[in-house]
Parts: C-alpha cells; structure tokens; sequence
C-alpha cells in the first residue's frame, strides 16, 4: 500500500510528532505507516484523513501487488 502521508505533512508543515499527537498514536507509527512498514487500521486511516481535510482514497492506494 502506497501512502501520501509525508507529502501531507510537508503541506501542512507539521512534524511526525504534530500529527501522532493530534491522532492519538505514537511518533513511531507515524513514522512506520509512512515508510510502508505499516499498514494503518481502517479507524486510524480514517482519522489521518479527516486530519488532513482528505478522502482516504486520496491518501491511501494499494498498488498491484497488495
């Protein structure tokens, strides 16, 4: 799964921390979900989006192997 969290972030100019405090998560996760290491549950996409004013589907996209 492909994500657009960083770029996101860049937008809004906020840290990893910034965005893991205002979603209730950690820096780490943050951190792994943009990295691909972590795919994030349906509840935290949801709120990642709605963070960034976004659809999820505009955020999130699986690519063909997923």
């Amino acid at each position: 799964m492909k994500n657009t969290v960083r770029v996101e972030r860049a937008i809004k100019d906020i840290t990893q921390q910034q965005l893991a405090d205002a979603i209730g998560v950690s820096r780490n996760t943050i951190n792994s979900i943009e990295s691909g290491k972590y795919v994030p549950s349906t509840v935290l996409a949801l709120k990642i989006a709605r963070y960034f004013g976004k659809t999820t589907d505009s955020i999130f996209q699986l690519e063909e192997d997923d």
